[in-house]
C-alpha cells in the first residue's frame, strides 16, 4: 500500500520521502532535532542533581518520553536529509547547564524550568502544525501526526511541572521569561544555523 511504503521511510529507512530537501522540512526538521537534543540534556542535568530524590522517576519518565522524541527526529534528519544545526555543541553544555542549574534550586525550581521549556517547546510545535497545514497537510501528513504528538507530550510535561509546584520556585516569573527568552534564541538560530 501507498502510505505503508511512506511509513517505512519516515521510520528510518534509507531512501528519502517525497518532499525531502524541500527547506520548510529541513528547517523544521533540523530545529526540531536540535529541540529534543536539548532537552534531553536538560533532563540529563536534572537527574544529575535531583536524581535520587523523591522527584527523580518523574523527571525520568518525562526524559524517556524525550528520548524518544530524539530518536525519532534522528530518523527524520536521516530520511529527509538534513543536516544538524552546527549548534549541538553548545546546545550540549547549555542544556545540561540549564537542567542542573535549575534542579540546584530544587524540586520546584526542576520543575520551573521544565513548564518554561514545554510551553515554549508546545508554542514551537503549534507553529509549526499551521505552516505544514497552510503548505499541504495531506503532503505532510505523515510529519504532522508526529509532531502533533509529541507536542502532546510537551504539553503533559508542562502540566506536569504545574502540578509539582513549578509557580511557587523562587523567582517563578523571572526564571520562566528568562528560560523562555532563550529557548526563542536557541529556536531562532537552530533553523538557520
Amino acid at each position: 500500500a501507498p502510505g505503508a511504503a511512506a511509513s517505512r521511510r519516515l521510520s528510518g529507512a534509507r531512501a528519502a520521502p517525497a518532499g525531502a530537501r524541500e527547506p520548510v522540512v529541513e528547517r523544521i526538521i533540523r530545529v526540531d532535532q536540535a529541540g529534543e537534543f536539548g532537552a534531553n540534556r536538560i533532563y540529563a542535568g536534572q537527574v544529575a542533581v535531583l536524581g535520587r530524590s523523591s522527584v527523580g522517576p518523574l523527571i525520568r519518565q518525562m526524559w524517556n518520553q524525550e528520548k524518544d522524541h530524539l530518536k525519532k527526529f534522528n530518523e527524520l534528519m536521516i530520511a529527509y536529509r538534513v543536516r544538524p544545526t552546527v549548534l549541538l555543541p553548545l546546545w550540549n553544555v547549555a542544556g545540561f547547564l540549564l537542567g542542573a542549574g535549575s534542579a540546584l534550586l530544587g524540586k520546584k525550581g526542576a520543575m520551573a524550568c521544565t513548564v518554561a521549556v514545554e510551553e515554549s517547546i508546545s508554542d514551537h510545535y503549534n507553529r509549526q502544525i499551521r505552516t505544514l497545514v497552510e503548505e499541504d497537510p495531506e503532503k505532510y501528513k505523515e510529519l504532522l501526526q508526529i509532531i502533533k504528538q509529541f507536542r502532546d507530550d510537551e504539553r503533559e510535561h508542562h502540566d506536569i511541572g504545574l502540578e509539582h509546584d513549578a509557580e511557587a520556585a523562587p523567582a517563578y516569573s523571572v526564571l520562566k521569561t528568562a528560560i523562555q527568552l532563550g529557548c526563542k534564541a536557541a529556536i531562532f538560530l537552530s533553523e538557520r544555523i
